[in-house]
């Protein structure tokens, strides 16, 4: 804010005379923090509803319990038939590649698990193939995940 002086004061700098001129190149920063809150929040909103998976159907099952630990999931979606590819956790891969990646994974895991997960239009006959693949690459315990009744 501008300085100003009293009337009975002597002005000593040069000027108009009773004011002294001073930089106002000062940034608000309140409504600068306020915009910023605001995006945070429609972030923070937005990002749950943008993530998106892979759809898998999975079959239903009475006695299904979740998996707890560190998991490999091995995922088998419906156009297996027609491309020959499964996931990885999140990475699309040739059937002929996961035997390999697998067997990379399992030299350093403490537990050989992986576990299954098969579209539900998937054959039986497929997923023992990619069973077999995943028994010579050191695994030591398939499972394959279904869902409970009530899950949606």
């Amino acid at each position: 804010m501008p300085k100003v002086h009293a009337a009975g004061e002597a002005s000593t700098g040069r000027g108009r005379g009773r004011r002294t001129a001073t930089s106002l190149a000062e940034i608000n920063v309140v409504p600068l923090v306020d915009v910023m809150l605001v995006l945070l929040i429609i972030f923070m909103v937005t990002a749950p509803m943008i993530q998106r998976g892979i759809d898998v159907k999975l079959p239903v099952a009475r006695r299904a319990s979740a998996v707890e630990g560190e998991r490999v999931f091995i995922t088998v979606p419906a156009s297996y038939r027609t491309d020959g590819a499964v996931f990885l956790g999140d990475e699309k891969m040739r059937i002929e590649v996961l035997q390999e990646r697998v067997r990379q994974k399992m030299e350093t895991a403490n537990d050989k698990r992986v576990y299954l997960r098969g579209d539900g239009t998937v054959q039986l006959q497929e997923l023992m193939s990619i069973m077999d693949r995943l028994k010579d690459a050191g695994v030591s315990d398939v499972g394959i995940v279904a869902k409970a009744p009530g899950d949606r």
